[in-house]
């Protein structure tokens, strides 16, 4: 009986052991499983081929301090919103003798703005109800960007997908001028951004942004930070085109000087503005008048005092950590693979809401600038537009059309 009851009180000791051993045998047995997983997971993503192919790119140095003309103010914010929910990425603006201005917007429409109405001039490509709902319809909807007049009075458009156009501003009727298919020098255009005309001569200077992104995959190419950008010239008589610059980063927006002697271009994935000589000595030549600026240019135009308006797309500003661009800017492995595991419309979260103009003189320096530090008109400015003591300001997905009734 003693020997019993002594093996009947052992049992119960020896069959916690083996569970409690069987236990660690299965958590051991689940950690190498996740192990396994994790392992395979990371080899998959590395050997998934990346959307990207990056340079290494170091900026020249950290942006400037927000001092001097550069200080922060809210100049930016005494304006007003108009066509909330009518305009939806107000990118570029020109205007008539008459003083109706005329912009295109992310659905690949035109406008005429009389005062405070708006008029629909035509569709740059097909007529969609999913147009603007989407990037994705974009490359059949299209998406007019430089918007300009010429002598004529016709509307010179550069759609960033179909090329470049001529559009009656009062019948709609389009006129294809150049194809992006053709494009120059045996390229196709992939990204009409900005355009600009002599009023000398009539030629047409635009620029395509890059020959592999669209506009849609914008962020993939300010991410990759490549040099596949071009500046162009179109002769409406000759139907000649001629690339006058290449290996540029993301060129943009363009803007002639007062006498155009030269042009300004701004770089916008290194934050940077070109000036190239069209005259004098150094004609055909560039150089950069501005670099480590406080944020990504976007649109260049003249303003009636002689000086340049630029609108900055996103700020640079300098904080406890360098800027998104500049952290990752070196490493093209880093790049890769956030091309790869990171949505699009993701780095939208990246983007602050503030909104900046700058104003430069002929040589790049800064002499003014207009803040909106918490976006309360706008911000991601892309164009900034002054017509008859107004400034229109651009944007390239914001659905209302910011103006300011006095900005000096």
């Amino acid at each position: 009986m003693a020997a019993s009851l002594t093996g009947d009180r052992i049992q119960p000791g020896c069959d916690l052991t083996g569970r409690a051993r069987s236990a660690e045998g299965f958590t051991m047995l689940w950690k190498r499983a996740l192990s396994v997983v994790l392992l395979s997971v990371a080899v998959g993503i590395y050997l998934l081929p990346s959307p990207i192919d990056p340079q290494p790119y170091v900026f020249k140095g950290p942006p400037p301090l927000l001092e001097g003309p550069l200080a922060v103010n809210t100049r930016l914010q005494n304006g007003r919103r108009l066509f909330t929910g009518q305009l939806h990425g107000p990118e570029s603006f020109t205007a008539d003798q008459e003083g109706n201005v005329y912009t295109g917007t992310v659905d690949g429409k035109l406008w005429r703005i009389q005062q405070e109405t708006l008029t629909l001039i035509t569709h740059m490509g097909q007529d969609l109800q999913e147009c603007g709902s989407s990037t994705d319809y974009e490359p059949v909807c299209g998406r007019p960007h430089g918007v300009r007049l010429d002598s004529g009075g016709q509307l010179i458009v550069a759609d960033s997908y179909f090329g470049l156009f001529s559009v009656d501003p009062q019948t709609g009727h389009k006129t294809l001028l150049l194809d992006s298919k053709t494009g120059a020098d045996g390229v196709p255009f992939a990204f009409l951004n900005g355009l600009e005309i002599s009023s000398q001569t009539g030629t047409i200077y635009f620029t395509d942004s890059s020959s592999r992104w669209g506009r849609r995959h914008v962020k993939l190419e300010v991410i990759e930070t490549n040099a596949l950008g071009r500046l162009l010239t179109f002769d409406p008589v000759s139907g000649h085109v001629r690339v006058l610059l290449d290996g540029l980063y993301m060129p943009n927006g363009i803007a002639l000087s007062p006498d155009e002697s030269f042009l300004l271009l701004a770089e916008t994935s290194i934050g940077c503005i070109l000036r190239y000589w069209l005259k004098g000595p150094k004609a055909g030549t560039k150089e950069v008048i501005m670099s480590n600026m406080p944020g990504y240019p976007d649109n260049i135009r003249l303003s009636d005092r002689g000086t340049f308006l630029v609108g900055i797309t996103t700020t640079r500003f300098r904080k406890l950590m360098p800027p998104f661009l500049d952290l990752i800017g070196p490493y093209p492995a880093v790049k890769r693979f956030l091309a790869k595991v990171v949505p699009l419309s993701w780095y939208n979260m990246l983007l602050p809401r503030y909104g900046l103009v700058l104003e430069l003189g002929g040589e790049g320096e800064v002499v003014g600038s207009l803040h909106d530090p918490t976006g309360t008109l706008t911000w991601a400015v892309s164009d900034v537009f002054p017509h008859q003591g107004r400034l229109y300001l651009g944007s390239t997905d914001l659905p209302f059309l910011p103006v300011l009734e006095d900005w000096s």
